[in-house]
């Protein structure tokens, strides 16, 4: 019996040591692999500046953002780069692209498209306070004294001037082409000073050849007067329909708008082209007349003008 309580108590010792040795390895086991998936704590900076601090035991940016569900936008970028082992800092920044990184990004995304047209796109907008020196056209006032007389002679009693006003813009530019006019303010530097025409009665032959010589087949000269421009559109007239206020469509280089002392249908020329007066305007009032254009951009390419004014009927 004594021999067999010593078997025993061997057989015991034994396997607790065993079992010791299977703890001793299972622990250490469990060393190794928390050694080889060490958690961190990572702080990752959103683009709009929040901050949230994250554990993780991925290394990698794009694993972590992934395991974050945390996506990034098209005009998005990481630091360090996705690809990328995250560092010793410990930190992840989401930031805005600029401008110069859209535009190289873009270029190499489309072999098609021009990069100097992006940049041209991207291109800032400028403003400039410009002042500008105008004439103001004078007015032909026509005094009549020939009593009802059939032979008139034309005769100035006064020549006129033309006056002068300045006037202060602000125009917006992009890559030095003008994008908007707006007018601030403008005053008169010198008034106009207005033609003064007396008609007299005459039955000369003298007479009779200078009248002939104040109308010719050329027309009758009515002096400069300020040319403005519009077209069809909303924004110029109101509407978009292009029928004007005779009743007929406004046709290009051949419609203008004229005070109401033209009647409609009368012909006038203009830097050698002659308009026929189809319509009329709130604005276009005194010395103005307004010339159709088929196209918006080419009213404001003509913007506003002073031009000799002849009436051809």
């Amino acid at each position: 019996m004594i021999t067999n309580n010593n078997e025993v108590k061997a057989s015991t010792l034994i396997k607790k040591i065993v079992g010791i040795c299977l703890l001793f390895i299972f622990l250490a086991g469990i060393c190794v692999f928390a050694s080889n998936t060490q958690v961190k704590n990572v702080k990752i900076v959103l683009a709009n500046g929040y901050e949230m601090d994250v554990m993780t035991s991925k290394t990698k940016v794009s694993e972590i953002l992934e395991n974050e569900h945390i996506i990034l936008l098209p005009d998005e970028k990481v630091v360090p780069s996705e690809d990328a082992e995250l560092g010793d800092t410990k930190t992840i920044k989401i930031l805005k692209k600029s401008q110069e990184e859209e535009v190289v990004e873009l270029a190499q995304k489309t072999e098609e498209i021009n990069i100097e047209e992006i940049k041209t796109a991207y291109a800032p907008v400028v403003e400039k306070i410009v002042v500008e020196q105008v004439p103001i056209p004078f007015e032909t006032i026509t005094k009549d004294a020939s009593k009802g007389s059939k032979e008139t002679q034309n005769r100035v009693l006064q020549e006129g001037k033309e006056g002068i006003k300045e006037i202060t813009y602000k125009i917006k530019y992009q890559n030095e082409k003008e994008l908007e006019r707006v007018e601030l303010s403008s005053k008169v530097i010198q008034e106009p000073v207005n033609k003064i025409i007396q008609v007299k009665a005459t039955t000369t032959r003298s007479s009779r050849t200078a009248r002939a010589e104040t109308t010719t087949a050329k027309g009758v000269s009515l002096g400069k007067y300020r040319v403005t421009a519009y077209c069809g559109c909303a924004k110029c007239c109101g509407k978009s329909t292009g029928r004007t206020a005779s009743g007929k469509m406004a046709t290009a280089n051949h419609t203008i708008a004229a005070p109401g002392r033209f009647a409609f249908g009368t012909k006038i020329k203009i830097n050698g082209i002659v308009y026929t007066v189809e319509d009329r305007g709130g604005a276009i009032q005194g010395n103005r007349i307004d010339i159709y254009f088929a196209s918006h951009q080419q009213a404001l390419n003509w913007g506003s003008r002073y031009c000799e004014i002849e009436v051809m009927n």
